[in-house]
């Protein structure tokens, strides 16, 4: 193989012309012949035993060409690139130009590749970190949630029914005196107050008692998913069978006991100091870097092929269906399920994957400028680390990522670094 010419024929679209030689590609008919034969019955031949010759005489010289030219050109395609020294993003489309037992193969391949861009002023970034000092009354805020969490729910009588209580009711909807379908059910449990149902119902079931029977007037949305309610009014009869509520247990040191590893309450609390402390010094940290990487995307030019972003759009959807498919989900019943088409689906990707790869060249380019290096110690870490992470020998990783990507992913880890260290940031209080 040799690669005979480069052309730019459009911003970031190269163009390779690449050429078989004639003993290369004599080999490649050989083995495509030797492939095929045994399937190839010629009149006065054994299934599979025809000579060459025989049969290009009588289907045609080029009867072996094709799969000869497709057995080549991905390898031929490769060193082509690779002698080019260019980084390609797209799948390359390649056109056979001339195919012959004379002058081999000669073919060209068109592709975009990485565009060259530019990054200024990505040191001193100015910043403001959001300084949260976390107080009793956050405390107490969880301790409410543990409360709610382990809350009994008890039967209540003698009152009317208010916002969170638990109803119990029995209901049936009509459209016009007439009942529909799916409006009907029977001692269903519904917290009021918790939109479950359509606005305004469960309001009016604030107020009655246990045992009372009394209608509920209300309208379906306009964007209602039934088609035959949208925008409707309708009349549910109800019954109102039982009230229950929640009971909240007591703070005190055998509460503690039984929602932590803890013995007391003081204990807990100042174990729930730490932990929000810690949760609003990672969300701070991330608003940071928010800010950091939402200005280098700002700084950064160059001409960047669409091709880039529809392949990150499809390597997160990808990510999404082996997800889904985790929890037995395909994407079909997914897209079934809310109502959203394919276009629908990487429209919601689009702008994440756009950032990403923005932030990607950004971060590439300033490796490059400021000649950051990978050590031997450094990969051999981050190797660790992967393998440690999926509890994987850490050979069978080494497999599976090549060490030129693990490079350049720890080179823009310490470009990231990098521009965090240096920024100028300003704490301000959230």
């Amino acid at each position: 193989m040799s690669l005979t010419a480069t052309n730019q024929v459009d911003t970031n679209k190269y163009e390779l012309e690449i050429q078989v030689d004639k003993d290369r590609f004599e080999e490649a008919v050989g083995k495509a012949y030797r492939k095929n034969v045994k399937n190839m019955q010629i009149p006065g031949f054994r299934k599979g035993k025809a000579p060459r010759k025989m049969i290009e005489k009588l289907y045609g010289e080029g009867v072996f060409y094709e799969d000869a030219v497709n057995s080549l050109y991905p390898v031929a395609l490769r060193e082509a690139v690779e002698e080019s020294g260019l980084e390609i993003v797209s799948t390359p489309e390649v056109e056979v130009t001339e195919v012959g037992k004379e002058n081999g193969v000669t073919m060209k391949a068109t592709f975009f590749v990485k565009p060259q861009v530019e990054i200024k002023k990505y040191k001193g970034i100015k910043v403001e970190k959001p300084a949260r000092v976390i107080t009793d009354d956050d405390v107490d805020g969880e301790i409410s949630k543990l409360q709610q969490r382990n809350a009994r729910i008890v039967p209540v009588e003698g009152r009317e029914a208010k916002l969170e209580d638990v109803a119990n009711i029995d209901f049936e909807g009509f459209l016009d005196g007439t009942a529909f379908e799916g409006g009907k059910g029977e001692g269903f449990d519904l917290t009021l107050g918790s939109g479950q149902f359509i606005p305004g119902f469960e309001d009016q079931i604030v107020g009655h008692k246990p045992g009372d029977e009394f209608d509920v007037t209300v309208t379906f949305p306009e964007d209602y998913q039934a088609e035959e309610l949208k925008g409707k009014e309708a009349v549910f009869k109800v019954k109102l069978n039982e009230l229950k509520e929640k009971e909240l247990p007591e703070v005190d040191d055998e509460f503690a006991k039984d929602v932590s590893e803890f013995e007391n309450v003081a204990d807990l609390r100042a174990d729930l100091k730490n932990k929000l402390e810690e949760r609003a010094k990672n969300e701070s940290e991330e608003k940071v870097e928010t800010q950091l990487i939402d200005a280098l995307i700002a700084a950064l030019k160059g001409d960047i092929p669409e091709v880039m972003y529809e392949n990150r759009v499809d390597d997160m959807l990808r990510d999404f269906e082996n997800r889904l498919r985790m929890q037995g989900i395909n994407m079909d019943m997914y897209m079934q399920y809310t109502g959203l088409t394919p276009d629908a689906m990487r429209k919601t990707y689009r702008e994440q994957a756009e950032s990403q790869v923005k932030l990607r060249l950004a971060l590439e380019k300033i490796a490059a400028v400021e000649n950051i290096e990978v050590s031997d110690e450094e990969l051999e870490a981050e190797y660790q680390k992967w393998a440690d992470n999926y509890k994987m020998e850490l050979e069978r990783i080494k497999q599976l990522l090549t060490e030129k990507d693990l490079k350049a992913d720890i080179a823009v880890q310490k470009a990231m670094d990098l521009v965090k260290d240096s920024a100028k940031i300003t704490e301000v209080e959230a």
